[in-house]
């Protein structure tokens, strides 16, 4: 209860500050929204001559891309103001202050703040997923069951981005990084079954695009197992779990400003 207080306040803040300059909701709905055509429209032409990618229809590759969109939001909005100034606190000496406060370090560098502009993105991409589910016929369990498995897609996105901003304690141009990162999941605007078999490995394995948006939109769909369920659980259990132990490791070869 302590720390949703604390999460209360720091939201709270941000929120004041950020509405000071409103008019950047409507710059960043504007630019969400001529993003969101863009991606339509390159989905669209994959769709020509009656070409289904990977099997998957126009609507059902909807609900990909809206998986997408939901969870390019909440990074923009939650991820990328908080851990990309991770990089920032390391080279400014600014961590110290962070360590000495009476809270989690990992806590705090997570969810000090946010940006309300990314949710435009979010309203977009859920406009996009119940338009396609209307059209599909999908169920409330459907549904539910699709925002379950986002819900542990952000976990997986928000372990892996936190793992990189990590390593800006022994590396300084970490921000490189995490850019190559979000290029990355630029793939997942399209079912991973479109693409060939060793960008399908890659992006399953290696980099698990896949899991972020393709799996949610097969658990709506009814075509995920159990076993895929336990999986995508695991995944992003054992992510939450590694950036815990990884960030705990990363701070015993921390050289603070101050010494």
């Amino acid at each position: 209860m302590r720390y949703l207080r604390v999460l209360g306040r720091f939201w709270g803040t941000a929120l004041a500050a950020e509405l000071e300059y409103r008019g950047n909701f409507l710059i960043a709905a504007l630019s969400s929204l001529g993003g969101a055509v863009g991606s339509l429209f390159g989905i669209s032409l994959l769709y020509q001559g009656g070409y289904q990618p990977g099997g998957w229809r126009l609507e059902e590759a909807l609900l990909v891309l809206a998986a997408f969109l939901m969870l390019d939001g909440l990074a923009f909005t939650l991820l990328s103001p908080n851990l990309n100034r991770v990089v920032e606190q390391v080279q400014k000496g600014t961590l110290d202050f962070v360590l000495l406060k009476p809270l989690d370090s990992q806590f705090w560098l997570s969810f000090r703040t946010l940006s309300p502009w990314g949710l435009s993105d979010g309203l977009i991409g859920l406009f996009i997923w119940f338009y396609a589910g209307s059209r599909l016929g999908l169920g409330l369990a459907d549904y539910l069951l699709g925002f379950g498995l986002l819900a542990l897609a952000f976990v997986m996105l928000y372990s892996l981005w936190f793992v990189v901003a990590s390593n800006s304690i022994w590396f300084v141009k970490v921000a490189n990084a995490t850019e190559v990162l979000r290029a990355l999941l630029e793939a997942g605007r399209f079912p991973v079954q479109a693409f060939p078999a060793a960008y399908r490995f890659f992006f399953t394995f290696v980099v698990p695009v896949a899991f972020l948006t393709t799996v949610p939109a097969e658990a709506a769909l009814g075509r995920l197992n159990l076993s895929g369920l336990g999986l995508a659980f695991l995944i992003a259990l054992g992510l939450l779990l590694f950036s815990r132990v990884f960030w705990r490791f990363a701070l015993r070869n921390y050289t603070s400003a101050s010494s």
